[in-house]
C-alpha cells in the first residue's frame, strides 16, 4: 500500500470548480488574442484625419501630392510601372510634418482585395521608402486606392490616391 498523499489525488476526478476556472481562463485567453488581432489588423481609417489629394494626378505618370493641413505636405510615388504581383518601390516625402511612421495601404475600390499594408522605413528627414505589391485580380481593369497614413506624436493624418491597373496577358 502506498502511503503517499499524492497517490490518492492522481486518481481522483477534478472538482467542478477547477474545471470552471480552467474554462474561464481559456475563454479569457481567447478574448485577449482576438482583441490583439483586431487591434493590429484593423482598418486604418478609424482614427485617421483624411485630406483629399491636391488636384488630379496619375500615379502611372509620376508622384502625387496632398496638403495635410497646417502647412503639412505629402508627396507619394510608386515608380512608373504599376503591375500586379510585382514589387513596387514606394516613396513618401513629407514637408512641415514630424512623422514617426508612414504606412501605405493598397485597397480595392470596387471589391475587397485583402489587406495590403506596407510600413515604410525612414531614410532621412521627412523621407520614407519601402516596397509594396498590388494583388492580382481577374478583372480586366482593377481600380485601386493607395492610402498613405502618416503617424506623428500628435495625430494620424492621411491622403488617398486612386489609380487603375490593367491586367497583362
Amino acid at each position: 500500500m502506498n502511503s503517499s498523499p499524492h497517490a490518492q489525488d492522481d486518481d481522483a476526478p477534478r472538482s467542478p470548480l477547477l474545471n470552471l476556472l480552467i474554462m474561464v481562463t481559456l475563454a479569457t485567453v481567447v478574448v485577449a488574442c482576438w482583441y490583439l488581432l483586431d487591434y493590429y489588423l484593423r482598418d486604418s481609417q478609424s482614427d485617421v484625419t483624411w485630406y483629399p489629394p491636391s488636384g488630379a494626378c496619375d500615379l502611372h505618370e509620376g508622384p502625387c501630392e496632398a496638403n495635410l493641413g497646417l502647412g503639412g505636405r505629402l508627396v507619394f510615388g510608386v515608380g512608373n510601372d504599376l503591375v500586379p504581383m510585382k514589387t513596387l518601390p514606394l516613396t513618401v516625402a513629407l514637408e512641415g510634418l514630424d512623422a514617426k511612421a508612414v504606412t501605405v495601404e493598397f485597397v480595392g475600390r470596387n471589391m475587397p482585395m485583402g489587406l495590403h499594408r506596407f510600413p515604410l522605413k525612414k531614410v532621412g528627414p521627412g523621407t520614407f521608402v519601402g516596397e509594396g505589391q498590388i494583388g492580382f485580380c481577374t478583372e480586366k481593369v482593377m481600380p485601386w486606392r493607395a492610402q498613405v497614413v502618416v503617424e506623428s506624436d500628435k495625430a494620424r493624418r492621411g491622403s488617398w490616391f486612386d489609380f487603375e491597373v490593367a491586367r497583362r496577358h
